[in-house]
């Protein structure tokens, strides 16, 4: 039987290398799923700025809640106290300690011409005795004073020391003199700005350790004595205290997971759609198998035998791939801003050995479902079907579907029901359910429901619209494995893409809205200083100016369960611009150490107006402030309200992002003296806005183009196999009088109705995603979105079915119809 197997291969080109490229793209797509897994366990960023320095001290980047309910990355950077400085280096076995302090700074200028800046609000600045960390080198002049600088050789232009230099420090510009120029030993991204010990901001981002000679240092940073939230990094975790934002593998962990779960039902569904049409078209051939002496045993173990030999030779292949996707997947995070650039991709043997079982045990059990009817099947019964395909589902089958179609409402009616932030998590499944059951239910959906509604409009194009009615009709199941990758793939990717652009614009909307003020100010220098803060409140139709800040913290005094691991919004606010509705107290009393709470969280903490509550703010500084207002806000999208000031204070920048302004007249105004800010209308209010939509976004978008690929392959394939299939018939039409034209007419009307019932069908399952999300997070059934993305998807289904079905169509019909007729496919 398996040599019958391998045989039989070169016959079934076509719905064998539909099986081939699924399990190609399949073990691929997990292989990379494997690498992001991996990559979020390890979290290897190699250090680049801090790479001279064996050990790096740093505050732990990752908030850990007191209930020890997982962790989230700190928003802010958290700082070293500079008594451990002075710890460090009497530590026996440490050489010496040098700190490390990070803060914005952009060469704006010099006296020889325009400087190449070392980038929009990044952390250029740094003191120089931080340049042996790298280690720098000097190439010209020397180390800085007070009120000199020294600048990365790719900052200077044509700049030399001696020269003045501008630079916008904490968004001031101010001029310095040009000590010296330097150059790092090896390949830093941002180039640094250094500053004189004294001219720069007080604290330590990080310590770089040195190990006296002779002292390993892995041991030396098990044995230092670090205080609680205080970490010690080696070889390529050094990294950690380098760059923002790598501090827990949580997002790529869950995104990972998604992920690889979502390839693998996907990958299962469109196998086992294309083995059962393949297995259903052989049906006379395994009948006279069986009429010859073979018994269902032997007719199965050649059904899986065949398959499996194409499968696993795809597998391997994909495997092969899976490096290639892993690294194209990671690459497009990193420049969405998922994960930092400086992040290694870690794909290593486990990820491809997973891959590799979850894929084969995939395949394994779809085939072996199909090759089981395949053998079960009587030869007089199998005859009779290969003419006339029987449509009807077993009771067990459509109980199954039933079930997923009532799991699907559920779902979907439950959603609206949801807060915003529970909202995708809740309705997010309900399109995966819905394609499952228009999956197993698709011959009865084509037959019964959709079928009978457009027959009267198809036929009056003629004798080939009547053939294509009766041709949908009759071989229902057939056109059920080209119906189904349309369906799930228009499903998953509009019900993810406009769930999330609908989140979105619900997260953008209650933000601003809470907030009056026509006029906004930004800026890019690192942020906005007190001086343009000064200046706008004396710009002309100005009334009322105020300063905004927007981090993230948590309420552990009294601890709020409602927020471990999601992190509270914070905004700080300096002036009159709040338009929620306070229920207690006054916002004019928001100053010093207070906060404003919504007043459900109140309630639920037992606190109100003049109690005193404790706040882990973004850079895991512990402070204590009174309630002063219960400030209500939009429906789960509430924020704690704090003074600008205080909270500016505890953020990376140490300055507000923005400025609100409202006016009583169109304002114009100069800002030439405040590089790097720019002024705009109420929408740069939700530039920049942290959402918390990021990796949900992410893995939306990363499973709609899993569901175009998916879509690309099995349509076409699918369409290759079941049109190629019909030689015969196409033969038959035409001795009896049907043309080339006649047939490809024909055709062509199958491919639009097939096309349109299973978008029709797909729409109508991303609906109970889409609309119940639209109704949690937006109050009304209204999803936002661009119109074109579901316009482009129509044209997408459209342009792979059509010519496809066209191309395969002439192939078909390029036999004479005599030998048509004697084809060994059928």
């Amino acid at each position: 039987m398996f040599r019958l197997a391998v045989t039989t291969l070169r016959y079934r080109t076509a719905a064998f290398l539909a099986i081939f490229v699924a399990v190609l793209l399949g073990g691929a797509l997990l292989s990379a799923a494997g690498g992001l897994l991996e990559t979020g366990l390890r979290l290897n960023a190699p250090p680049q700025r801090l790479s001279a320095a064996p050990i790096v001290v740093t505050g732990d980047p990752a908030y850990h809640p007191p209930n020890g309910s997982g962790s989230a990355a700190f928003p802010e950077r958290h700082r070293v106290d500079p008594a451990v400085l002075t710890k460090l280096a009497t530590t026996p076995g440490v050489a010496k300690a040098i700190p490390d302090r990070s803060f914005p700074a952009i060469v704006t200028s010099t006296n020889a011409g325009t400087a190449q800046s070392a980038g929009s609000g990044l952390l250029a600045g740094h003191a120089w005795t931080s340049a042996a960390l790298t280690p720098y080198a000097l190439i010209a002049g020397q180390a800085p004073r007070a009120g000199q600088v020294v600048l990365d050789q790719r900052l200077t232009g044509t700049a030399k020391p001696g020269d003045h230099v501008t630079v916008t420090v904490s968004g001031t510009p101010r001029t310095y003199t040009l000590a010296g120029i330097a150059v790092a030993q090896h390949q830093v991204d941002v180039p640094s700005v250094f500053f004189a010990d004294a001219d720069i901001p007080a604290g330590a981002d990080a310590i770089g350790v040195f190990p006296a000679d002779g002292t390993p240092v892995r041991e030396l940073a098990k044995r230092l004595d670090l205080p609680t939230g205080v970490k010690a990094y080696t070889g390529d975790e050094r990294g950690v205290a380098e760059f923002s934002g790598i501090a827990t593998g949580l997002p790529l962990i869950i995104m990972s997971g998604v992920f690889g779960g979502m390839v693998a039902v996907v990958m299962a569904l469109v196998v086992s759609a294309t083995i059962g049409l393949s297995v259903r078209q052989r049906r006379r051939e395994l009948a006279l198998l069986r009429a010859s002496g073979a018994t269902p045993r032997q007719v199965g173990k050649m059904v899986i035998a065949e398959t499996m030999v194409v499968g696993v030779i795809g597998l391997v292949l994909g495997l092969l791939c899976g490096r290639i996707a892993g690294t194209w997947i990671f690459g497009m995070l990193a420049d969405g801003g998922i994960v930092p650039t400086q992040l290694r991709l870690d794909q290593g043997p486990l990820p491809f050995a997973g891959a590799a079982v979850l894929t084969y045990a995939v395949l394994r059990l779809t085939v072996g479902f199909a090759a089981g009817r395949a053998a079960r099947i009587r030869p007089i019964q199998a005859l009779a079907e290969a003419a006339v395909p029987n449509v009807a589902l077993s009771r067990v089958r459509i109980l199954t579907g039933l079930v997923f179609a009532g799991a699907t409402a559920a779902i979907a009616l439950s959603t609206p029901f949801m807060g915003p932030a529970n909202a995708a998590a809740i309705g997010g499944p309900a399109g995966l359910t819905g394609s499952i059951a228009v999956a197993i239910l698709a011959p009865l959906v084509i037959q019964r429901a959709l079928i009978p509604r457009i027959t009267r409009l198809v036929e009056k194009r003629g004798t080939s619209g009547t053939l294509a009615v009766i041709n949908l009709r009759v071989r229902a199941v057939q056109f059920g494995a080209i119906l189904v990758p349309i369906t799930i793939a228009t499903a998953i990717a509009i019900g993810n893409i406009y769930s999330q652009t609908t989140q979105q614009r619900a997260a953008v909307d209650a933000f601003t809205e809470n907030l009056s003020g026509d006029v906004v100010i930004t800026s890019t220098a690192g942020g906005i200083p007190a001086s343009l803060t000064d200046s706008a409140r004396s710009m002309p139709g100005v009334t009322a100016v105020s300063e905004l800040v927007r981090s993230k913290g948590w309420i552990e005094e009294p601890y709020d369960k409602s927020h471990t691991s999601d992190a509270w919004p914070l905004l700080g606010l300096s002036g009159p611009v709040y338009t929620g509705k306070v229920k207690q107290g006054s916002l004019d009393d928001l100053t010093g150490d207070t906060v404003a709470l919504p007043p459900g969280t109140a309630k639920k903490l037992k606190v109100g107006v003049g109690s005193e509550i404790g706040l882990r703010l973004g850079d895991n500084a512990l402070v204590k402030v009174k309630v002063v207002a219960l400030a209500e806000g939009p429906s789960g999208y509430e924020s704690l309200l704090l003074p600008a000031q205080l909270l500016a204070a505890h953020t990376t920048s140490g300055l507000p992002s923005q400025l609100l302004l409202k006016t009583d007249n169109k304002l114009h105004r100069d800002l030439s003296k405040w590089p790097g800010t720019s002024i705009g209308g109420r929408e740069l209010l939700g530039e920049g806005l942290d959402t918390g939509l990021g990796v949900d976004a992410w893995i939306g978008y990363l499973l709609a183009a899993i569901a175009v690929a998916y879509t690309a392959i099995a349509s076409i394939n699918t369409i290759s196999v079941a049109v190629l299939d019909r030689r015969r018939e196409f033969g038959l039409q035409r001795l009896t009088g049907s043309t080339r034209r006649d047939v490809s007419r024909m055709l062509r009307l199958e491919g639009l109705l097939i096309a349109a019932l299973g978008l029709v069908a797909g729409l109508v399952t991303a609906a109970f995603t889409v609309f119940p999300i639209a109704m949690a997070t937006r109050g009304w059934p209204i999803p936002s979105g661009p119109v074109w993305i579901l316009v482009a998807w129509i044209a997408v289904v459209l342009l792979l079915v059509l010519p496809t079905t066209a191309i395969t169509g002439r192939i078909a019909m390029r036999p004479k119809p005599m030998d048509a007729l004697s084809s060994p496919v059928g």
